[in-house]
């Protein structure tokens, strides 16, 4: 039991401090510092603390060359992911983007079918009528507002990106890395890409003040570093599963941040939106879950 408290306290803290993403990223685009700048400087110095945390684990840093060209293509999946959750940010909002980027494990359901020939369940069917039932409704909204089809298409894009490096994740070699090792690598890749792409666009941008560092390092270690090792920790004790379900704390938070700190609406539409997307997901795991074990016990059997 006591095993399984750790477990649920690292999967709250791991989607809770995702959850606070907008919450210290928006005061910084909001000083008109670019997206590329900040995700440059949040990915780098996610994955410095990481590289601290190894060297004091006394972790691995290697790796092979052949999984060089694989972590790069992780490092941009990932890159993209982050980089259109902020453009959506500036169309939908903190909440609904969250919220809506929340559909991933649908994407990766979808995907698994497509290209690897998983049978898609009568659960998975359900779950995605569930979810774009739920879509629609954020998208109506209240008093026939409908939402920005550019950041609904734009947030589609970053759960998609994330699907994708799920799934390249699990189908490679670097599925036995070290859970550190892969989130360290990927980080510093993704800094890499965004380093990269603002040199094409200006450069980057120094940070203007002491408050614009304390929201940079907050970003970097809080809801960056300590999200995914807490993430680690998580599925160590109690398993990916009940660490995707308490997930769903994520866009809960989401929801309270851009209500509390950036006076977004609260709607009827965007409650019973969330909770449609919050149901489907929850299908997809469980059915999954379930679906696993029974063929488990199906071999055992034989």
């Amino acid at each position: 039991m006591n095993t399984h408290v750790k477990g649920y306290f690292w999967a709250c803290i791991s989607s809770a401090t995702f959850g606070l993403i907008a919450l210290f990223a928006l005061p910084l685009t909001q000083k008109g510092i670019s997206h590329d700048s900040v995700l440059c400087y949040r990915f780098a110095g996610a994955s410095l603390f990481l590289a601290l945390w190894m060297i004091f684990k006394k972790e691995s840093f290697a790796i092979a060359k052949k999984e060089m060209g694989l972590l790069a293509l992780l490092g941009v999946l990932y890159a993209l992911s982050a980089q259109y959750l902020f453009l959506s940010y500036d169309y939908l909002g903190v909440g609904t983007a969250s919220t809506i980027l929340f559909l991933y494990p649908v994407f990766v359901a979808v995907l698994m079918a497509v290209f690897f020939k998983e049978k898609i369940k009568m659960a998975t069917l359900a779950a995605i009528l569930i979810a774009f039932l739920g879509i629609s409704l954020l998208y109506k909204g209240d008093q026939g507002k409908s939402l920005n089809p550019l950041g609904i298409g734009t947030i589609l894009l970053s759960a998609l990106s994330y699907a994708i490096y799920i799934i390249v994740v699990n189908k490679s070699r670097v599925q036995h890395f070290s859970g550190y090792k892969l989130t360290f690598y990927v980080m510093a890749l993704s800094s890499g890409y965004f380093l990269i792409k603002a040199q094409t666009t200006g450069g980057l941008m120094l940070l203007p003040d002491t408050v614009a560092w304390v929201n940079l390092a907050l970003l970097s270690l809080l809801a960056t570093a300590l999200s995914c090792v807490a993430m680690v920790f998580a599925v160590q004790y109690v398993g990916s599963t009940a660490t995707a379900i308490l997930g769903a704390l994520e866009p809960v938070v989401a929801v309270a941040v851009g209500v509390l700190a950036f006076n977004e609406a609260i709607t009827g539409s965007l409650i019973l939106g969330v909770l449609l997307i919050l149901i489907a997901v929850s299908l997809i795991v469980l059915s999954d879950y379930f679906y696993k074990r029974l063929a488990a016990q199906k071999i055992l059997t034989k």
